[in-house]
């Protein structure tokens, strides 16, 4: 088995690791500026979206994708109380709310219908036709109502020469000019139901040393989100689990954090860069928490070089079987409808430098 030449690292690695922590830091605050005024004129408008805070810390409604691929979740109002569905139906429709001849598929993996009625207490607006459709709460139409307000605040906040409306898209797209590049955002709407564990999410499995029993509690308490980006499905998200579960990825001392860091600088200056990869700091921390259960032990993520390497051979394998299981909803296959042909290049460039390893210039 190759050796990593870890004495790279120091000459130039984390220093990249560090500027690259400080652009995107940058970046996000000139994003979060924007998405917050945008989000509160949409408030304005429309009591059922919540503007997105400003935070001076860590903005938890922010997820960086990739240095210009960002997703932006905006809470919902009005709909609390959460109960799972007690039972199944076929529910299809046009946006016109004419129900279809012929179901499609049935909801599967992050994927799941929306009832009003699965809510204890919702706003009397979350009945009416412009999101709702025989008492479903349908994606679709809350993206066309959400796509308005956005276009409107857009023009409202005086923000044409810097944030425009991506066409063609199914979910909420716009494009922001910062000081440094041009970022795409995905503005989601999303249920929190942070009273709950999904039904679907069959987490932990049995006898799993990672993370600790009283991990897992805490974590299951956050809850999970649920995400308008699709036409008739509602998207499982688990962002503040993950984050909880990063957040204390190194009490034993090891280096699970910092492999994850020059794995993720790595796959955006060599494996996989460009604005909308096909490999997103997503995968690489799904990667990351499947790794971390499969080495449980402190002694595991000690040896700084072996432990990146096992990461990458298991970046190499998902990628080269097309196959990453969502870590949460296991019957999830997270580079399914992904391209064939861009896994396959990073696939190779993956095994090149496995045959290689090498942090810095030869």
């Amino acid at each position: 088995m190759k050796s990593l030449p870890v004495g790279n690292l120091e000459d130039g690695l984390l220093s990249k690791v560090d500027l690259r922590r400080q652009q995107v830091a940058q970046t996000v605050e000139e994003v979060q500026k924007v998405v917050h005024r945008l989000t509160t004129e949409i408030s304005h408008q429309d009591i059922r979206f919540q503007a997105v805070p400003y935070c001076d810390t860590h903005n938890g409604n922010i997820k960086v994708l990739a240095p210009s691929h960002f997703l932006v979740t905006v809470p919902v109002r009005g709909l609390a109380g959460y109960r799972e569905a007690r039972e199944q139906r076929w529910r299809y429709y046009t946006l016109q709310g004419t129900r279809l001849p012929c179901p499609l598929r049935d909801p599967e993996g992050l994927q799941q219908w929306l009832a009003v009625e699965q809510f204890m207490k919702s706003l009397w607006q979350w009945h009416e036709a412009d999101v709702n459709i025989e008492g479903d709460i349908v994606p679709a139409k809350v993206l066309q109502v959400f796509r308005k307000l956005v276009e409107n605040a857009i023009r409202t906040c005086h923000l044409s020469g810097k944030v425009s409306l991506l066409a063609n898209r199914a979910a909420v797209w716009v494009a922001v000019e910062t000081s440094a590049c041009q970022v795409e955002l995905e503005l989601a709407p999303m249920v929190e139901i942070p009273t709950a564990w999904s039904q679907k999410a069959q987490w932990p499995r049995c006898l799993k040393r990672w993370p600790s029993p009283e991990k897992v509690g805490c974590i299951k308490s956050f809850g999970f989100d649920l995400l308008a980006c699709s036409s008739y499905h509602w998207h499982l998200s688990f962002l503040q689990a993950e984050k909880v579960l990063l957040q204390q990825l190194d009490e034993d001392g090891g280096c699970r954090r910092r492999c994850f860091q020059v794995l993720r600088q790595l796959k955006e200056d060599v494996w996989c860069p460009g604005r909308r990869p096909v490999i997103t700091a997503h995968h690489l921390q799904t990667v990351l928490f499947w790794t971390c259960e499969k080495y449980p032990h402190p002694k595991d993520w000690q040896g700084f070089g072996t432990a990146l390497l096992r990461l990458v051979r298991k970046l190499h394998k998902c990628v080269s079987q097309h196959f990453l299981k969502h870590y949460f909803v296991r019957n999830t296959n997270l580079l399914r409808g992904a391209s064939a042909s861009e896994l396959d290049a990073v696939a190779q460039k993956l095994a090149v430098f496995l045959k290689n390893p090498q942090l810095g210039p030869p």
